[in-house]
């Protein structure tokens, strides 16, 4: 006899539609880059931290660097614009088709996503506010959880396989499609 899916959703499903771009540190410059950033109305998170700013989020999983999702522009633009701002004092490189972005909501969220990642998904041990860098059906991914969902972020090479077995993984706990949401909308999920 065929299990049902429970009738209100447990993980809700939608594509994050953002400009990505990564931003790299020289050596001692953190301190001037985070300056600029705060005048460009973006927030930039500690290590293994999600910000969100005016200007969209960041998320910092390796030491010096940050990845900043904001909403889509023409494309190049946004990283164009950081390269020219950080001049001596760092990189930008704009990660925009290198990265797809999902995002994950729902009761039975971190249950689910507990079958694939090697990260103890616990409230408790990853809380809103956090991100990290891990591997999940053998696929590089970033984790961040703003607010009470989840942000995942992966090589746009392997997305295809990722939200296959999303979509498959969150059919017994009730999955719902909510389609495609904007980096603003997101951003509506504030965390520190």
């Amino acid at each position: 006899m065929p299990v049902s899916a429970p009738e209100t959703p447990g993980v809700e499903l939608a594509r994050c539609a953002a400009d990505v771009v990564e931003l790299a540190a020289f050596a001692g410059r953190t301190p001037e880059i985070e300056e600029l950033a705060a005048g460009c109305g973006v927030r930039l998170a500690g290590l293994g931290r999600i910000a969100v700013g005016a200007a969209g989020l960041s998320l910092s999983v390796r030491p010096a660097r940050w990845l900043l999702l904001s909403p889509p522009a023409a494309p190049g633009s946004a990283a164009g614009r950081w390269q020219q701002d950080l001049a001596a004092r760092g990189a930008a490189v704009d990660l925009s088709s290198g990265l797809a972005a999902f995002l994950l909501g729902g009761p039975a969220l971190r249950h689910m996503l507990a079958r694939a990642c090697r990260l103890d998904l616990e409230a408790d041990a990853f809380p809103p506010g956090r991100a990290a860098a891990t591997i999940m059906l053998q696929v590089p991914v970033t984790l961040a959880a703003p607010g009470a969902r989840m942000l995942l972020l992966t090589p746009a090479t392997t997305a295809r396989h990722l939200h296959e077995w999303l979509t498959s993984a969150s059919r017994p706990f009730g999955l719902a499609m909510a389609g495609e949401m904007s980096v603003d909308q997101l951003c509506g999920a504030r965390s520190t």
